[in-house]
């Protein structure tokens, strides 16, 4: 059985896949572009296919963006019943950088989770970007990975690939949580994308000390 099913072929989704083979994980790649996910699949001795197959994995890595990642959920539907959805999305307003696309109150881990309420979504990777993710660190300092869940198991699934990727897991709390997360790299984000901090291009980390 395949430990790991990827969708999407992006730099978080490459990224993710290449610490799953790390961490020993079988993986399965799936893509709208049937090619990308062959490329992808190649470099992480990971199978491939395309969205709409049958997916293997127990835990299924939405590695898109949320209106894509909601389609998905959409079209999968009752297929996803008892897997463990990682929702990696920031519903941000990228014209912007100002905004998230989601209702007040809610999130895209918990818009997805009501599409597919048969299946446990955990909030995870959303406040790491690709290229520190694929590097695993960021001045030293190993990344830390927040996940946002309702299901215990399903986040101890997730933190256990996780961390055996050389990251590090850290629950912070119900799914509701997922909120926050987004919301706060929004900012992060914001600071990216923004000139007024140049020396910020896309590879910082939050980092929790103690």
């Amino acid at each position: 059985m395949t430990d790991i099913t990827i969708i999407g072929t992006g730099n978080m989704a490459a990224a993710i896949a290449a610490r799953a083979a790390s961490a020993g994980r079988s993986i399965q790649i799936l893509s709208r572009d049937a090619v990308a996910a062959s490329a992808l699949a190649s470099e992480t001795n990971a199978s491939a296919g395309t969205t709409g197959q049958e997916i293997e994995g127990s835990i299924v890595v939405l590695a898109t963006h949320f209106e894509v990642s909601k389609d998905i959920a959409g079209h999968y539907g009752e297929a996803l019943n008892g897997k463990t959805i990682v929702d990696v999305c920031n519903p941000v307003d990228t014209e912007t950088f100002d905004s998230l696309t989601v209702p007040a109150g809610s999130s895209a881990a918990e818009e997805i989770q009501a599409l597919v309420p048969g299946a446990t979504v955990v909030k995870g990777f959303n406040t790491v970007f690709a290229s520190t993710l694929a590097a695993g660190e960021v001045a030293g300092q190993t990344l830390d990975v927040l996940l946002a869940g309702d299901s215990a198991d399903a986040k101890a699934a997730v933190a256990s690939f996780v961390n055996d990727s050389g990251l590090r897991a850290v629950d912070v709390g119900p799914l509701r949580r997922a909120r926050e997360l987004e919301a706060f790299q929004l900012l992060i984000m914001g600071l990216q994308a923004g000139n007024a901090h140049p020396e910020y291009n896309w590879n910082s980390a939050l980092k929790l000390l103690p």
